[in-house]
């Protein structure tokens, strides 16, 4: 298969035109007319994981966030985003990415199922009502503190952060997998009784929990790695005849 062809189709499924405008989808690096047979997915392009991908046979990479976000005006061995470029030229990888197109039309929908979110809709509409996040009813009525448990256990973490009394009742809830900051208050606005998502600085958190709406604080890796498990079924359904490979799934912190 050629690289262009996978790239082609993932465009038809996630459309670099529902991405924000902020945004830097697509291919970032390399031939899209070369032979591709092995896949390496992962949320982040990190020096590591760069590493793995070769170490595993790679021939394309195709992340969440994007390593290129802003114009680059050097590409050397001197900052660690012209070594990557310079390793992925130099090793024949193809490298695309799939950030807030996959946010809209992948991401949103996946997270409300990880939550079996019931009557749900749409946070922020971006594009013929598909957008970012979702609001919902949880399965049932449960204290903040059994939904924290409940957002540790479905999405395999050790920990979150709560704003919020953790005997609340809460059912109404509003999810948006990454940086969610912004969507704090059009999740208050939609009824939302618990807002779950990642980087909540301290304002923000104490305002929304003052302003009656709870707030559990997963993580930006801790929400989104479920794009890595989601891409590779994708993959492997759609194209039996390529090899994926995945980057294990790990916090990149640790908390002490």
């Amino acid at each position: 298969m050629k690289a262009y062809e996978l790239t082609s189709w993932l465009e038809k499924k996630y459309p670099s035109d529902a991405a924000e405008d902020w945004d830097n989808v697509g291919l970032l690096a390399g031939d899209d007319t070369n032979e591709i047979s092995h896949v390496f997915l992962a949320l982040d392009l990190t020096e590591e994981t760069l590493a793995e991908a070769i170490e595993d046979g790679a021939d394309m990479i195709i992340t969440h966030h994007p390593m290129i976000f802003s114009g680059i005006k050097k590409i050397n061995n001197h900052s660690f985003t012209g070594r990557k470029i310079l390793t992925l030229i130099q090793k024949g990888i193809v490298y695309y990415a799939m950030h807030t197109n996959y946010d809209v039309m992948g991401m949103a929908e996946l997270a409300a199922d990880m939550l079996d979110l019931k009557d749900r809709k749409v946070l922020e509409e971006v594009l013929d009502g598909e957008g970012i996040g979702r609001v919902g009813d949880l399965p049932r009525s449960m204290t903040l503190e059994e939904c924290a448990n409940f957002v540790k256990g479905r999405f395999g973490l050790p920990n979150v952060k709560i704003f919020g009394e953790l005997e609340k009742q809460v059912q109404r809830a509003a999810i948006c997998p990454g940086s969610g900051k912004s969507e704090a208050k059009p999740a208050l606005s939609m009824g939302a009784e618990v807002y779950i998502t990642g980087d909540i600085d301290h304002h923000t958190g104490i305002d929304m929990a003052d302003c009656g709406m709870a707030i559990i604080d997963a993580g930006h890796y801790g929400v989104e790695h479920i794009y890595i498990a989601d891409m590779e079924h994708f993959l492997k359904e759609n194209c039996p005849e390529l090899r994926v490979y995945t980057a294990p799934v790990k916090q990149p912190f640790q908390v002490l």
